[in-house]
This record gives C-alpha cells, structure tokens and sequence, in this order.
C-alpha cells in the first residue's frame, strides 16, 4: 500500500512539473518568436517621407527577371530590399522563378511543379531578355540564399500559390542552412501558406499580400501576426486610414509594383513604407532628388 501510494505521489508530480513546463513554453514561445515592423523596415514612415525600396525579382531593368545576373544587379544597387519568387518542383525544390508555366521566360514547356528540378536546371532562362544572358538558368532557393548571404541587404521572398507545413518547413531548413534569418522576410497571397508559416517559423517575419484593403485592416494582420500588408497603390487609396491604422499597430505596409513617378508621389504623400519596383535604380534617383532639402 506504501508502496503504491508513493508511485502514485510520483506520477502525480511528474504530470504537475510536466504540466508547468507546457505552460512556460506556451508564455516564453511568442515572446521569443515575436518579430516587429520597425525591426524589418526600420521606422514606419510619415507621410512625405521615402519609402525603402525593392528591386521587384532582382533588378529586372538590368537582367531577366529571377536570375542570379538580376538579383546579382539588384545586391549591388542602392536599394534596401531584393524581391524574389519562389515554387516548388516535383521533386519538392524550391526555385526562384515566378509564372505558373514556363514558356514566357525559358525555353521549355508546361507547369513549374511537373518538372524536377534537374529538368529545370538544363533550360535557358535568359535569351528571352537578351542574347547576353542565353544560357542563364533558373536558380534555387539555396543559390539565391547565399548571394543574399554575402550581403548587407535583405530579401523580401514571395511563397509562390499554397504550402504545406512539410513544404514550408523545406525553405525554412534552407534559411537556416545560410544563417539568414535576419535578413529574410517570406510574403504570400495564401491564407493556408500564411497560416503554416506562423506555426513552423513564428519567429520569421511574414508579409501578407491582399489585392484590397478591408476598412479595418490590424485585426487581420494581427490575426496572422504578419509584420505588414502588401497591396497596390489604388487599394491604399481607397481604404482612407489604413495606412494611419496599421502604422498605430505598429504594422508596415508596401506597395507593388510601382514604375512611375506619379505612382511613387502618390504613395509617398500616404506614408506607405515600402516600394516594390521593376525599376529601382530610377526610383532611388527621383527619392533623391525629390526629397526635402533638395
């Protein structure tokens, strides 16, 4: 009886001290993996302010778009952010390329994600652009990394269409392989990516992509604890406050893909942080020369 008495005594206190642990993992986990705007974009901006800028799929104006030549370019330009796409092959490789089929920018045929990554790799991805860059191919997730890696600028990586948690956890692995955690930033459109993102890398930063604004914008990107919102020009426009709302939320927001000067002055008259560009080294000239005290 003693004996059975003391058994139990120690199961009941294995199952309390296992119980206190869960409960100090659950409280210290999102603090440790909470990641903030201004950690990622620097201080959100005020309206008239510059915007930092991105070189939309490396720096397309100079070399075909999702190239090492194009984010080569990109790296070696002024701006803040190198903006990419990446999929998954059928043999569940990420590679950097952005149409869901391949005939526009390679010279091969059909769907990204019903070739192996072999296959993909024997393609020209560069004679499209121009006969300087035939023979370019189309890179991987952990070639693209590791340019990234031998620079001070960060990458802002578009998840390509929806992910698993298993899928996910494959460019988070590759990441980690670069040790550049502090320097990537994973955006998407899909809700089921996004929400797969927050349970494997909480501590990640993730920027949601939305065509549109809702009138009330924080309680969604809190919902998915998204350090910003990535939209067009016209949807900041019509959604009046959004940028003052997330701002007082302390969340970011971008908008792609702007190429003129009168898109550029009218986002920068809102106060949006972030500029997605084709052209950035054009947008880095007019920021300077249009900036107060010049």
């Amino acid at each position: 009886m003693h004996a059975f008495s003391a058994r139990r005594g120690r199961s009941l206190l294995f199952a309390i001290l296992a119980t206190l642990s869960l409960v100090v993992l659950l409280i210290v986990a999102p603090a440790t993996g909470q990641v903030h705007a201004v950690d990622v974009f620097g201080a959100l901006r005020a309206p008239g302010e510059g915007a930092f800028i991105a070189g939309h799929r490396g720096d397309r104006s100079q070399a075909p778009e999702n190239t090492i030549p194009a984010f080569e370019h990109a790296l070696a330009g002024a701006m803040d952010f190198i903006e990419a796409d990446v999929q998954l092959t059928s043999d569940g490789v990420p590679v950097m390329f952005h149409d869901v089929t391949l005939e526009r920018t390679t010279t091969g045929q059909g769907r990204v994600s019903e070739h192996t990554a072999s296959e993909l790799a024997r393609l020209d991805a560069g004679s499209w652009y121009s006969s300087e860059y035939e023979g370019v191919r189309i890179p991987t997730l952990d070639e693209f990394l590791a340019l990234v890696a031998e620079s001070e600028k960060k990458a802002m990586v578009e998840l390509k269409f929806a992910w698993t948690a298993d899928q996910v956890t494959t460019v988070i692995d590759s990441i980690d392989r670069h040790q550049t955690r502090g320097q990537v930033v994973l955006q998407t459109f899909s809700i089921e990516t996004l929400v797969n993102l927050q349970a494997v890398a909480p501590g990640i930063p993730r920027i949601m992509l939305v065509r549109e604004l809702p009138s009330q914008p924080v309680p969604m990107a809190q919902r998915f604890g998204v350090v910003g919102l990535g939209t067009t020009a016209a949807a900041v426009a019509r959604s009046a406050g959004a940028v003052e709302q997330l701002h007082e939320a302390g969340i970011g927001l971008i908008c792609y893909t702007l190429n003129t000067q009168d898109s550029w002055s009218e986002v920068r008259a809102l106060g949006v942080d972030g500029i997605i560009t084709d052209t950035p080294s054009e947008l880095d000239a007019w920021l300077a020369s249009t900036s107060n005290g010049t």
